[in-house]
């Protein structure tokens, strides 16, 4: 069914449902511009949440991200700002496919039913006009029709009249005659505006109007259509970055299942454990015997142990994070001189004064600093680069870390090292591709840097040494070049051992490495594929060949060692670069 057949009377309605769709169209585009106002004020929103709780660098926060927990939430934080994201994308996406689509369709729309409505508005116009044009002469065919009826009447009544003359009723025929003759042209012409008025009218109604009604239908019924994908539209695009949010969310489950309660107390240990022994307990001093009072070592500021017999600064260490007040003199004879002890053992003291009030005076002396020392103000000691500033196990761990990062730093001036001799032996066999001589500089400045790193190494190793850590595994590194012939010298030592005068310069390298039992066999931990050969001339040491596979028995401590095993037992140390290691997953 059709509007142009069904509602062909009805102009105004269909114009008025028309503009109403009009309107809704734009209405709906007013809610989705709002929506995505919404989504990107919302977006912008977390955003901000997420970087005013996110740790700043190298603030207190993002040391303590190697918590789990502390982690987790950095995490949470991380999907929350990707979260975030994602309704920028809704915003975004709605905004280009549905407000901007439809705000141009909508233009569209109005001008077609403008153009239609024009067309209709024309129609009537021209239908009006023939109307009117069809009453004029109806009302003129009218009125020449009672002039006609009275000049023929007039006629008639001087013809019968006897005073006429002849002559009048000549001339009241002849009026009668052109009366009667235009009464007859106008009812001719009248006859003619009444036919093409209806045939206008025909055309109007059932041509005209159920086009353009009909066309309007269409107008409607594709901004509907076009409405409805905007409907669509609007789910569709929050439906395709569903995906990723739930992404999003697995994240922030996965951050809260990644923490865990025990590694972060084990965590709290590896950070802050300082390595002293618990003070021991507190000798008891009885003054009442008149013995000389020795200086407790077990104090409560003064933890005893093997680290405090090593070192010498007993006095800085720390309890509770509270710097200890110096231990109190010893309670004093008025006898200064000292004189050996007899046989027998130490002399009874002799006081100045009452012996009880002395004591008592003493006693308060040595208590009061033990009880204040948990109210003295922490003074941070200076920082020196042998880290002598921390306690024993974190001194060790942060010696430790610095000799991995010199080591590492160490290990990309030999790669370095490596590939100027090679490129300086592919210079020497092929100089169309450059002059060898070039790359002097460049070797030489690698080499002057392995050596500054390695007297930084020896330095750090020394000093963990003196920490009680374990500093002789740190002491050689491979790959060196040496100058003087333009060749590795794969077994070359640090400064510290580089200048023993032996021609080999490979035997002081390996001389502390351990030697194997042969009866006590541990567990290959892995395998190795040899990347070069390695004659392994020096104690300690195993040769191999390229494509050479072994097993892998301890891994590289940090000093660029792997010991291995050869199918048949033999065991020893091999240079870590030279293999490619392949451990169990």
């Amino acid at each position: 069914m059709d509007w142009g057949a069904e509602l062909w009377d009805q102009y105004d309605t269909i114009e008025k449902h028309t503009q109403s769709g009009l309107d809704l169209v734009e209405k709906y585009v007013k809610f989705v511009k709002e929506r995505t106002e919404i989504e990107q004020n919302y977006a912008k929103q977390l955003r901000n949440m997420t970087k005013k709780y996110a740790s700043k660098k190298g603030s207190k926060e993002e040391q303590e991200c190697r918590f789990t927990n502390h982690q987790a939430f950095q995490d949470i934080l991380n999907e929350m700002n990707d979260y975030a994201g994602q309704r920028e994308v809704i915003a975004e996406n709605m905004m280009i496919k549905i407000c901007l689509d439809l705000t141009k369709y909508l233009q569209d729309l109005k001008q077609e039913r403008k153009t239609y409505l024009s067309e209709a508005k024309k129609a009537q116009q021209s239908l009006e006009f023939s109307f009117k044009q069809m009453e004029t002469s109806k009302k003129r065919f009218e009125r020449e029709w009672r002039e006609a009826e009275k000049a023929a009447q007039n006629a008639d009544k001087t013809d019968q009249d006897i005073n006429a003359t002849k002559a009048d009723v000549e001339k009241a025929k002849q009026v009668a005659h052109m009366r009667a003759h235009t009464a007859e042209e106008c009812k001719n012409e009248y006859a003619s505006q009444l036919q093409k008025y209806n045939k206008e009218q025909n055309q109007f109604y059932y041509t005209q109007i159920p086009e353009i009604f009909n066309k309007l239908q269409a107008l409607d019924e594709r901004r509907i259509w076009r409405l409805a994908e905007g409907y669509s539209t609007f789910a569709e695009t929050e439906k395709q970055v569903l995906p990723i949010i739930g992404k999003c969310l697995e994240g922030i489950t996965k951050a809260a299942a990644n923490t865990n309660e025990r590694n972060d107390s084990l965590a709290v240990i590896e950070q802050h454990k300082s390595g002293f022994e618990r003070p021991g307990d507190v000798e008891f001093e009885d003054y009442s015997q008149g013995i000389n009072r020795a200086s407790s070592d077990s104090s409560l500021g003064t933890p005893k142990g093997p680290l405090d017999l090593l070192s010498k600064n007993k006095n800085k260490l720390r309890l509770f994070g509270k710097k200890n007040k110096l231990p109190s003199p010893p309670l004093t004879p008025a006898s200064t001189p000292q004189t050996p002890f007899p046989a027998n053992g130490p002399p009874s003291p002799k006081f100045t004064r009452d012996p009880l009030s002395y004591c008592l005076k003493e006693i308060n002396k040595t208590v009061k600093p033990r009880i204040s020392s948990f109210r003295t103000h922490k003074r941070s000691p200076p920082i020196t680069e042998d880290f002598a500033h921390l306690p024993p196990e974190q001194r060790r761990k942060k010696l430790q870390q610095k000799m991995d990062e010199i080591s590492k730093e160490l290990q990309k001036e030999q790669d370095q090292s490596d590939a100027l001799v090679k490129m300086k032996d592919v210079y020497e066999k092929n100089p169309q591709m450059g002059n060898p001589d070039s790359l002097a500089p460049q070797i030489s400045q690698t080499s002057q840097n392995m050596e500054r790193l390695r007297g930084e190494l020896a330095k750090y190793e020394l000093w963990l040494m003196e920490a009680g850590g374990r500093g002789d595994s740190m002491r050689y590194s491979s790959h060196t070049f040496n100058n003087n012939n333009g060749a590795y010298n794969k077994y070359s030592t640090d400064n510290a051992n580089c200048n023993t005068g032996d021609p080999d310069g490979s035997q002081a390298i390996y001389a502390e490495f351990d030697e194997f039992d042969e009866d006590d066999t541990e567990a290959p931990i892995g395998q190795c594929t040899a990347l070069y050969s390695f004659p392994g001339s020096s104690e300690g040491t195993i040769s191999m060949q390229e494509g050479e596979v072994l097993s892998v028995v301890e891994e590289d401590k940090g000093d660029g060692w792997t010991r291995v095993r050869r199918p048949n037992g033999d065991e020893g140390y091999i240079p870590t670069s030279y293999v490619k290691i392949t451990l169990p997953q």
